[in-house]
C-alpha cells in the first residue's frame, strides 16, 4: 500500500518538505487555468488570492454547474506563462507531462509541480465540485474554474529542491536510446 501525504489548500511551507515521487492527496480549492487564462491574468491581474493557491492545468467539461470531466492538460506549453503566478505566491501547479527546467528552477524553495494521471478525466471529476468561475467569457475550456477537491490523488513530479521526475525519465530514456542505436 502506498503511503499518501494529505495536503489542503491554501498550501504553506509543508510543500517544501515534499520530494519528487511522493504520493499526495489534495483537498480544498484549486483554480483551473490554461493558456488564455494565464495571458488574461498577466494583463488584468490574478482574480483570486494567489497565496498558497494551486493552479490546475485543465479545461474541464461542465454542464448544469456540474463537472463531468476534468483531466489535466499538457503543462509544458505554459512554461513561459508561469513565473508571475509563483511570484504571486502560488504553491502548486497541477498537470501532466512535467514542465521545463526554467519552471523547475522557479519552484525551488517555493512550491511543487503535482502530476495528475492523463486519461482519467471522469475519475478526477468525481473528486471535484464546482464553486465558481472567473473569465467565463473565455469559454468553457479557457475560463478559470474554482473547484473544490476532495482527496485528489497526485504525485510530486517536481519538488522544491530541484528534483524533477520527468527530467530524470527523459535523461534515462535518452541514455537507453543512445546505447541501443549507436
Amino acid at each position: 500500500m502506498v503511503n499518501r501525504i494529505c495536503l489542503k489548500t491554501p498550501l504553506g511551507d509543508e510543500v517544501l518538505s515534499l520530494h519528487a515521487g511522493d504520493h499526495v492527496t489534495l483537498s480544498g480549492i484549486v483554480y483551473t487555468a490554461r493558456d488564455e487564462a494565464h495571458v488574461r491574468m498577466m494583463e488584468e491581474g490574478i482574480p483570486f488570492n494567489p497565496q498558497g493557491a494551486a493552479i490546475y492545468h485543465c479545461g474541464p467539461v461542465i454542464r448544469d454547474s456540474r463537472i463531468l470531466a476534468a483531466g489535466p492538460t499538457t503543462s509544458s506549453r505554459l512554461n513561459s506563462l508561469t513565473g508571475f503566478l509563483l511570484d504571486g505566491g502560488v504553491r502548486a501547479l497541477i498537470g501532466k507531462g512535467g514542465m521545463g527546467t526554467e519552471v523547475a528552477g522557479q519552484l525551488r524553495d517555493r512550491g511543487v509541480y503535482l502530476a495528475c494521471t492523463g486519461g482519467c478525466a471522469v475519475l478526477a471529476a468525481s473528486k471535484m465540485s464546482l464553486k465558481g468561475v472567473f473569465f467565463e467569457d473565455l469559454g468553457m475550456a479557457e475560463a478559470i474554474w474554482i473547484i473544490e477537491l476532495d482527496s485528489l490523488p497526485l504525485v510530486v513530479g517536481i519538488d522544491s529542491h530541484g528534483n524533477d521526475l520527468f527530467a530524470d525519465i527523459s535523461r534515462e530514456a535518452n541514455k537507453q536510446f543512445h546505447i541501443q542505436f549507436t
